[in-house]
């Protein structure tokens, strides 16, 4: 299955929508161009591939055998259609599915960050998309725009503080592209090579380098046991963050 650009046909399409009055098709053609879920996508041994709804729950492919990804474990956003259940196990129709570009922490490297990383600032928007789940940091993230092409560098730093493993900090390297209009993306971390101590959740503090100083939040993070390992309009800036 070809999947489709979520930052060009997706989008464009659900900015469209809101400009359109309510019908029952409309509902119909808008409910298959929004997102159904943000999952990770998790291959299989087999070569086979699962999508992973939350903590607990397991979405299996009806018409997909292998993942469009191939063997690489990603965050992304789903639209299917769901064809039954048992338990925490779901069959599913993938209508279509997008990645999100899906890293690694990196380590903090003291007063090298500002060089290595940059200390540009960024905006994280509170939104269904910014969440800590499987492992995973997934943040719906907001700065400045104006060079075409110019891709922006996104890092989170692990080992920030020696008494806090759970710490983290967000780092925005704009390659330059310092001004320009506001505009959002999409970015997730994969944080289940973290120490899992007296179970798998733990409270995940995030720091970053906002337009208006620094900020702080924190999430309840489930980390995987037994693991060392990767809706919203106006997102439109996915292609351009590394």
């Amino acid at each position: 299955m070809k999947k489709f650009r979520l930052t060009t046909f997706v989008l464009g399409t659900l900015i469209l929508s809101s400009s359109l009055s309510s019908c029952t098709d409309n509902d119909d053609n808008m409910a298959l161009l929004q997102p159904t879920a943000l999952v990770t996508v998790r291959p299989t041994d087999s070569g086979e591939f699962t999508l992973q709804l939350d903590n607990t729950t397991v979405l299996y492919p009806s018409n997909m055998k292998s993942s469009p990804f191939g063997d690489k474990e990603v965050r992304a956003l789903v639209n299917y259609t769901e064809e039954g259940h048992s338990g925490d196990a779901r069959s599913i129709h993938i209508n279509w599915i997008d990645s999100i570009r899906t890293k690694k922490p990196v380590p903090d490297l003291g007063i090298e960050n500002d060089d290595r990383y940059g200390n540009d600032a960024i905006e994280i928007v509170k939104d269904w998309v910014t969440i800590a789940e499987d492992g995973y940091l997934t943040l719906r993230i907001r700065t400045q725009w104006g060079i075409a092409n110019r891709k922006h560098y996104i890092n989170l730093l692990t080992d920030v503080n020696p008494d806090n493993p759970y710490e983290v900090e967000l780092r925005h390297d704009a390659n330059g592209d310092i001004g320009g209009t506001m505009g959002d993306a999409l970015i997730a971390f994969n944080l289940n090579d973290l120490p899992v101590k007296d179970g798998q959740n733990v409270k995940l503090k995030l720091k970053w380098k906002s337009f208006s100083g620094p900020k702080s939040t924190e999430f309840d993070l489930y980390l995987r046991p037994q693991e060392k390992t990767g809706y919203t309009v106006n997102i439109s800036k996915n292609r351009f963050v590394e």
